[in-house]
Order: C-alpha cells, then sequence, then structure tokens
C-alpha cells in the first residue's frame, strides 16, 4: 500500500471511529466540503492540514503518512515504555536530578 493510500485509509478509520461524518469533521475544521474525501483520489495533505488533522484526531502526523504504525507513538508513556530497564534507570536519575535542581532541593 503506497503512503497515499495509507493515509487515506488511516484518516478514513479514525473519521468512522469518531462517530462522525466527514462533512461534520471538515465544517468542525473549517475545511472545504469533500475536502477529506478528496485524499482517496491520492492527494498528499499540506502540512497545515497533516497537523491540524493529527491534533482533531490526537494521533501523530507520522502515523496518519505511515511511518509508524502506533498512533501516539511520541508520547511520553510510550517513549518510556520503549526503553531498556538500564535505561529507565538512567532516565528516573535523570528525572530526580532536574527536579533537585528545579526546585533547589539538596541532596
Amino acid at each position: 500500500m503506497f503512503m497515499n493510500d495509507l493515509f487515506y485509509h488511516r484518516l478514513k478509520e479514525l473519521v468512522e471511529s469518531s462517530g462522525k461524518s466527514a462533512n461534520q469533521i471538515e465544517r468542525e475544521l473549517g475545511y472545504p466540503r469533500n475536502s477529506l474525501n478528496n485524499y482517496k483520489l491520492g492527494g498528499e495533505p499540506s502540512g497545515t492540514r497533516l497537523i491540524g488533522l493529527s491534533e482533531y484526531f490526537n494521533v501523530s502526523p507520522k502515523y496518519l503518512m505511515g511511518i509508524i504504525d502506533e498512533p501516539n507513538d511520541s508520547s511520553a508513556i510510550n517513549l518510556f515504555k520503549s526503553l531498556t530497564q538500564e535505561e529507565k534507570k538512567e532516565m528516573c536519575i535523570i528525572c530526580q536530578k532536574w527536579l533537585f535542581l528545579e526546585y533547589q532541593i539538596e541532596l
């Protein structure tokens, strides 16, 4: 499946799972009528439109474009889960040091 086809497929799934019509979402976002359906023909969204759609559906722009498979791969929790045990430990130490510095607490 080409990236354009994957974009439209994922967009269509997100629209369907929202329980709203594409036309209703277009109105909410201020897009011209049938603009979402036009991606069915293989067009790619502008950067502004890609960001708008990803924010509306609360997914990563990379997910919409088919670059990654997880809708919210960039969240802090998902990033933390992807770390090894050693990396998690190091991250906790870094965060602890940051908190101490941020709130000027002495160790």
